[in-house]
């Protein structure tokens, strides 16, 4: 199981008008960038779940998310 972190920022992949294109809440978006530490998946959705399982599902060691409000 992933541990999971709270960070202050991370950058947002789903912007407030993508909502209007997806009322369902299904839309999400990855970026995958390659470090000196290693592969680096970022992930955004509209249902944190969804990125969450999918995460997981990837192996994720560590799972950094924020709270938004």
């Amino acid at each position: 199981m992933a541990e999971y972190r709270f960070v202050e920022h991370l950058p947002d992949l789903i912007h407030p008008d993508d909502y209007a294109g997806d009322p369902a809440g299904r839309r999400v978006r990855i970026q995958v960038r390659v470090t000196e530490q290693g592969i680096e998946v970022l992930g955004d959705a509209m249902r944190p779940a969804a990125i969450e399982r999918l995460l997981e599902a990837l192996g994720a060691e560590r799972i950094e998310q924020m709270l938004c409000g």
